[in-house]
């Protein structure tokens, strides 16, 4: 829930200690029922993976993923409730699975804590029926039931609960980017006015170098705000991210992909030259005019920056715009030629705050394409190949418009 490469090293650490202490505590100290010291040594040895530098220290690599899940559900949900069962669900093992609810909930999202305790709890189960284990009265002895059905009740309640604060935790943050982006357009008019005062002193008697100079000046600050107001477009927009307006009308792909590329706020007119549209196919859909603008925006933006990146400076091609047929829905392609992106990091850009730009993005644009695609009810996918460049996919259901009578 919280990945760092530092927690995954104490959870490596506390597993591999806790199983040993615990287990000596349990046959020497304070022994129990059942106890088993090959089995200790076994889940001990869960936690070694994550002290490893080469699983910890890429936190989104699919490896590094499974392993962690693996090794939270094969010892919290599986082994404890092995050892309730095989323990007659005495004092010790009543609280110790009721503590592990707690924990697992804590360390995983409470959907997947749900069926990882179901899963768990009925597989254990299954094992001692095929064991031939016999359980005893107590470890399903109604009192029992009641404490942890209390236990489980309590942790699935935490874990909505921790969900739904961290989703109003962004809801603010977005809100007050977007307030903070608003406040820009007074400074930027401002800027615009002087833009204009440079352009009318270029038209009194001057020199015509002069004239020419405040002229070109002028042009280049009134640039700048078009471009800074587009980019608190932007912002306002990604603002939105919780929170998508509900108008509709029916697109034109092809249209919508022309003017967005005709408007873009391009830094040189070499940006300008390098994008290229392509209507392979033209199609209807229902949306947000004014959110699907700002989706391929944001999607020609990304892509300038992977071209910027290259070693190379853009030619005509490098970013380029199709729109045609898929399966028998539309598709708009966006594709570059720039750094593509790294494979283990594909699966989370859609992610909010997750940017592959250090330092350069804040990591919500694609979140915000992605919520506009699905909201009208399409869907964003991703192919790149590091060095190769990267094609953004925007597949849609095709709107078939009544003919005029």
């Amino acid at each position: 829930m919280h990945p760092s490469r530092a927690r995954l090293q104490y959870l490596g650490a506390f597993t591999f200690i806790g199983h040993l202490a615990f287990g000596w505590i349990w046959i020497e100290l304070l022994p129990q029922p059942y106890e088993n010291l090959p089995t200790r040594l076994a889940m001990a040895c869960l936690g070694i993976p994550l002290l490893v530098g080469a699983l910890n220290r890429d936190l989104t690599s699919h490896t590094t993923i499974w392993i962690f899940s693996l090794s939270s559900w094969l010892q919290l949900p599986m082994f404890f409730s092995w050892m309730y069962w095989l323990n007659g669900g005495n004092d010790v093992w009543l609280a110790s699975v009721s503590c592990m609810l707690v924990i697992y909930y804590h360390l995983t999202d409470w959907r997947l804590a749900t069926l990882g305790v179901l899963m768990g709890v009925g597989l254990s189960l299954g094992l001692t029926h095929l064991l031939g284990v016999p359980l005893t009265d107590g470890a399903m002895q109604a009192d029992n039931l009641v404490v942890l059905a209390f236990a489980w009740g309590a942790a699935v309640m935490l874990g909505a609960s921790s969900a739904n604060l961290r989703r109003t935790r962004l809801i603010n943050t977005l809100s007050t980017m977007g307030v903070m982006a608003h406040e820009l357009r007074t400074p930027l008019a401002t800027v615009n006015l002087m833009g204009d005062v440079l352009r009318n002193l270029s038209q009194h008697d001057l020199p015509e170098a002069k004239q020419k100079r405040f002229d070109e000046l002028a042009t280049r600050l009134q640039n700048l705000v078009r471009s800074m107001n587009r980019q608190i477009d932007t912002q306002i927009s990604n603002a939105q991210l919780m929170r998508l307006p509900k108008d509709t009308s029916t697109i034109r792909a092809a249209e919508l992909v022309q003017d967005v590329v005709l408007h873009y706020p391009y830094r040189s007119s070499r940006e300008r030259d390098c994008v290229q549209v392509h209507i392979q196919q033209d199609f209807h859909f229902v949306a947000s005019r004014q959110l699907f603008s700002q989706v391929l925006t944001n999607l020609m933006k990304n892509a300038l920056h992977a071209l910027a990146s290259a070693s190379n400076a853009p030619s005509p091609g490098d970013l380029r715009l199709d729109v045609g047929m898929h399966h028998g829905k539309g598709r708009i392609a966006v594709s570059d030629d720039g750094i593509g992106i790294a494979h283990e990091q594909q699966t989370r850009i859609f992610e909010p705050f997750f940017s592959t730009l250090a330092g350069a993005g804040n990591g919500l644009g694609l979140t915000f394409c992605k919520n506009v695609v699905e909201s009208a009810q399409g869907s964003l996918s991703v192919h790149s190949e590091p060095g190769l460049g990267a094609v953004f996919m925007i597949d849609l259901p095709v709107h078939h418009p009544h003919p005029l009578t």
